[in-house]
């Protein structure tokens, strides 16, 4: 009998550690994965993947997450960039604008739209879908790479954008993948 319980024991803590793990500890709020199934449920939206950032959390880290969202992981995490304007001086905290010319970051659900080969390589246009990003295409706000982004976490913070999103080279490689074959747009939510 102790054997059956502590084998019962061991495999809800495994259980656990795992959930955990896939949750990259909790970087991704359950409320904010909820949220957006929610958001694309019958609608022409992918209805298995959708990429979040996390930008309550340090640019060194890893802040941004394709997530499967019916067996509930993390697929790919990545360092990914926020805006120049939204740094906030002598403070952790963010500033994020829709305003053309304010550098910031924005917030908010973004439809990821096709790809095109710019100044940058490949990118992906987003099209803002709430009050707080609805200009992004108005501000060419894009989802592309850049050289300065790191592929793994450093406690050096990320370079700045004009407002994009930038990651590492690989990151969008692998990034790409899980959106090329995409036969419905992704969402990507950005949140703090």
């Amino acid at each position: 009998m102790k054997r059956f319980i502590f084998l019962f024991l061991f495999i809800v803590f495994c259980s656990k550690a795992e959930s955990q793990q896939n949750n990259a500890s909790g970087s991704l709020p359950a409320a904010k994965v909820l949220e957006i199934k929610n958001f694309v449920k019958g609608k022409n939206y992918n209805q298995d993947i959708a990429i979040f950032i996390n930008f309550k959390i340090y640019s060194g880290k890893y802040r941004y997450f394709v997530y499967d969202l019916k067996n509930n992981k993390i697929l790919q995490k990545a360092v990914v960039s926020h805006g120049s304007g939204s740094v906030v001086k002598n403070s952790d905290a963010l500033n994020f604008s829709n305003t053309e010319g304010s550098y910031q970051s924005s917030l908010g659900k973004y439809e990821v739209l096709n790809s095109y080969n710019g100044k940058f390589g490949k990118a992906y246009r987003l099209k803002g879908l709430d009050k707080g990003n609805s200009n992004a295409m108005q501000r060419a706000i894009v989802l592309h790479s850049f050289g300065c982004i790191p592929d793994q976490e450093s406690p050096a913070p990320a370079c700045l954008s004009l407002g994009c999103p930038m990651l590492s080279a690989n990151a969008l490689v692998e990034t790409a993948k899980y959106l090329d074959q995409s036969k419905h747009p992704v969402i990507m939510y950005a949140f703090y």
